[in-house]
C-alpha cells in the first residue's frame, strides 16, 4: 500500500471518527473505539451493470456527480477473489451469445475462504442452451476458482448448483461459519464486521441473563453472542434471513438461540400482549429473563414503540449504519440510558457511510 493511500485513508477516518464524536456529544463524551478497514480489496459483495459494444462485454459504475458511466476491469475495493471472477467471467463472455446476450447486470458475492457466488440478470428468458454454457463455464473455472452461478430473468432463477455460500469468521480466536444467500443482506466488510462483532461480545461477555436481539439477520450477532447468556431470542421479517440464521444455529451448534420472523413492531406487540402470533406458539416470552437487547436497524433507524421496549432492559448494544439517525435516537433513549461505550466501524472506506455502535446502561 503506498504512502500516498495510507495518508488519504487515516484522513478520511479521522473525519467519519470527527462526525460520530460531534453526534455523540451530547451524550458522550469519553474516548471512541475507531475499528478501521484495510483500504483495499475489502468489499465482500459487488454489484456493476453490463455494457455491450459491438462484440465487447464489460463491466460499468457510474460517476455519482456526473452520472456518467466508466468501464471497470478491476475494482480495488472489492476481494481479490471478486476481482478474479471478474476477469475469468469478461473473458468467458467474449464471442459466447448465450451467456452475453441481452445480459445488463452482475452481481458478485465472496467469502474470506475465497468462495463467490456470481449472479447473471438477463433482460431475456434463460433455456436450455444458457444453462449448458453456464454450466461449462462452472465446469471449466472450477480448477481456479471455487464458484457457484445463478441465472436471473423476470420471474425466473435458475441456480446451477446453490445460491448460497459458507463464511467464516473468527471471532475471538473461534471460528464460526455462516450460510449467506444470494440476493438477501450481509455485511459487506467481512474483516471489520469481525471486529464489530468482537466489540459487542467485549461490552457484554460478563453480564448476566438473557438477549433479545431485534433485526437479527442471518444470525451474525446472535451466533457468536449465544455463548455469553443463558438464552438468546432473536427476531428478523426476512424469510430468506431467518432460514439462512436457523441453519447458522445448526452449523455451529448453538443450542440456547431461537429465532423467530417477526419484526420489531411485532415483537413489541407480542411482548405487550396486544396482539398473538402463531409465529410464537412454540416460545413463552415468559421463559426469558431478558436483561440485554442489541439491535441493528435499518438507516431509518428505531420506531418510538422499539424504544419504549428497549428501554425496559438494563443494556443496549445498538449497532447503526446510520450515525444521524443514532444520534436522533439517543435523545429518547438517554432519558433512561446512559452511554457507557462508542465505537465506529469503517466498513466502507473513501465513502460516506459510517458504520457506529453503542453501549448503553440503565440508570
Amino acid at each position: 500500500m503506498s504512502v500516498d493511500l495510507t495518508s488519504k485513508y487515516k484522513a478520511q477516518l479521522d473525519n467519519k471518527e470527527q462526525k460520530v464524536r460531534t453526534l455523540l456529544q451530547p451524550f458522550y463524551q469519553d474516548e471512541i473505539d475507531v475499528f478501521d478497514s484495510e483500504p483495499e480489496h475489502f468489499r465482500m459483495r459487488a454489484e456493476f451493470r453490463i455494457w455491450h459494444d459491438g462484440a465487447d462485454t464489460y463491466h460499468i459504475m457510474f460517476n455519482k456527480e456526473t452520472k456518467e458511466q466508466y468501464r471497470v476491469d478491476q475494482l480495488s475495493a472489492a476481494s481479490r477473489v471478486i476481482n478474479k471472477a471478474m476477469k475469468a467471467v469478461s473473458e468467458a463472455l467474449i464471442g459466447n451469445e448465450p451467456l452475453r446476450k441481452k445480459l445488463f447486470q452482475i452481481d458478485y458475492l465472496s467469502t474470506l475462504t475465497d468462495e463467490i457466488l456470481v449472479t447473471l440478470v438477463y433482460h431475456k428468458p434463460l433455456d436450455e442452451e444458457w444453462v449448458n454454457e453456464i454450466t461449462s463455464l462452472k465446469q471449466a473455472l472450477s480448477s481456479e476458482l471455487n464458484i457457484q452461478f445463478i441465472g436471473r430473468s423476470r420471474k425466473q432463477k435458475v441456480e446451477v448448483d446453490q445460491d448460497f455460500v459458507i463464511e467464516r469468521l473468527h471471532i475471538n480466536g473461534e471460528a464460526f461459519e455462516f450460510k449467506q444467500i444470494e440476493n438477501s443482506f450481509t455485511q459487506p466488510n467481512a474483516l471489520v464486521n469481525c471486529k464489530m462483532i468482537e466489540w459487542s461480545v467485549e461490552q457484554i461477555k460478563d453480564l448476566p441473563g438473557d438477549l433479545l436481539e431485534l433485526y437479527c439477520g442471518a444470525g451474525n450477532f446472535s451466533v457468536p453472542l449465544a455463548k455469553h447468556f443463558d438464552k438468546v431470542l432473536a427476531t428478523e421479517i426476512s424469510k430468506t434471513s431467518v432460514n439462512a440464521a436457523q441453519f447458522n444455529i445448526e452449523r455451529n451448534a448453538v443450542d440456547n438461540l431461537r429465532i423467530v420472523r417477526l419484526s420489531s413492531e411485532e415483537f413489541v406487540e407480542a411482548s405487550r400482549g396486544t396482539r398473538e402470533f402463531n409465529r410464537l406458539k412454540d416460545i413463552s416470552l415468559s421463559d426469558y429473563n431478558f436483561s440485554t437487547v442489541l439491535v441493528d436497524p435499518p438507516r431509518a433507524g428505531l420506531d418510538d414503540a422499539t424504544i419504549a421496549l428497549i428501554q425496559e432492559y438494563d443494556n443496549i448494544i445498538y449497532i447503526s449504519c446510520n450515525p444521524t439517525t443514532l444520534a436522533e435516537n439517543l435523545e429518547k433513549l438517554n432519558k433512561t440510558h446512559d452511554v457507557s461505550r462508542g465505537a465506529i466501524f469503517d466498513q466502507f472506506p473513501f465513502t460516506e457511510h459510517i458504520e457506529s455502535g453503542v453501549y448503553l446502561r440503565k440508570r
